[in-house]
């Protein structure tokens, strides 16, 4: 069993909250709040993943560090080749591959191939039912959901599935609470809209205008939190292999305040980009 398994959910609760405090900048102005915050990017590529087997990465989620006084234990999903798969890994105090502990990469299903986006939302709170859920965008516009239990999180059960979102480029998970998860989306035609997708069944998501152009750019998004109702997002371009930062403020249609600032330093090539993550159940507020 991996170590992360046998800690409680309320456990990773407390260590979400104990971490939040780096970029926490309740109080100020979206771009004050900004300056205390980043997001970890991590990425895979053509060479795939030796460590745990996987081959050649196309999409990647939000995968996680556990850090423990021994070590650190890492997974997440990505996509290679016709299949998801969940992939985990352990590191020693010394950064090597700790051989005492499993790795590898189970697979979750087949049909992949042609799907645009993969994330993962996992929530808890004190008092609400505990949620692991996965999402899918595929290439003919249909976004799909999947629940799954963490002790096996390579077995997706489906919960339903919504068309109309062809037009969509990237999307960005930027809330999870009791009752929806939001994502953040840009298209081919520029715009950026927040996508809201409540728990319930039917999957019926809300969809809503935040900019009308010039999001069109980016081929990947990725954001955290920051402050306690903002978003970090960054936003990457396989063309120009660059990438610019932004601050969010808590979204509000085309009333959310959205901040440049600026280029990200390093040369981003074309890769399956992904949030680093230090808690499966760390708080996204953006929505």
């Amino acid at each position: 069993m991996k170590r992360w398994t046998v800690l409680s959910v309320a456990a990773l609760m407390l260590a979400g909250t104990a971490t939040a405090g780096t970029a926490n900048a309740a109080g100020t102005t979206t771009e004050r709040a900004a300056a205390k915050c980043d997001v970890r990017l991590g990425s895979f590529g053509p060479e795939g993943h030796p460590t745990t087997g996987l081959g050649p990465v196309r999409l990647a989620s939000t995968a996680t560090q556990l850090t423990y006084g021994h070590g650190m234990d890492l997974s997440g999903w990505a996509v290679s080749g016709d299949r998801a798969y969940y992939w985990y890994y352990s590191l020693t105090n010394e950064a090597e591959v700790d051989p005492g502990m499993p790795r590898g990469a189970q697979p979750v299903g087949g049909g992949w191939s042609a799907y645009k986006a993969l994330e993962i939302a996992q929530f808890a709170a004190r008092g609400a039912t505990t949620r692991n859920t996965a999402y899918g965008l595929s290439g003919d516009g249909t976004l799909r959901r999947w629940s799954f239990d963490p002790n096996s999180p390579w077995r997706f059960r489906a919960t339903g599935s919504a068309p109309g979102f062809a037009a969509v480029k990237s999307m960005a998970l930027i809330s999870k609470t009791a009752t929806y998860d939001t994502f953040l989306a840009n298209t081919r035609g520029g715009a950026l809209y927040t996508i809201r997708i409540p728990v319930g069944a039917p999957l019926k998501p809300v969809v809503k205008p935040v900019r009308t152009r010039t999001w069109q750019g980016f081929e990947k998004l990725v954001a955290t939190k920051c402050g306690q109702y903002g978003t970090f997002l960054v936003g990457i371009d396989f063309d120009t292999r660059t990438a610019y930062q932004y601050a969010v403020g808590h979204a509000n249609g085309t009333a959310t305040v959205i901040v440049g600032l600026g280029s990200r330093g390093g040369t981003f090539a074309p890769r399956a980009y992904f949030r680093w993550a230090t808690n499966p159940y760390e708080p996204l507020n953006g929505d």
